[in-house]
């Protein structure tokens, strides 16, 4: 698999989101690609949680990765972290 980028943009909305780069790398590598816009692509990948987000226990944490493909590498654009 191509090295994985993480945009400075993209890892300021991942650390304000509570996701995590490993979890965003898991989720590219496992997930299945889907179309988005502007010729991007985008995956996601659910993990448990069991933990407190934003004054509430949620028990899973979804991650969606947004991101380019180059011939040498995969640019991740933003991170949207879903709790439920």
């Amino acid at each position: 698999m191509k090295p994985i980028r993480i945009s400075s943009h993209a890892a300021k909305r991942m650390a304000m989101r509570g996701g995590t780069q490993e979890e965003v790398f898991v989720a590219i590598r496992e997930a299945k690609w889907e179309g988005a816009k502007h010729g991007r692509f985008q995956c996601r990948k659910s993990y448990p949680y069991g933990k407190w987000w934003n004054e509430k226990t949620y028990n899973t944490k979804q991650v969606r990765a947004i991101f380019l493909e180059f011939e040498t590498e995969i640019k991740v654009e933003t991170v949207y972290v879903y709790y439920f």
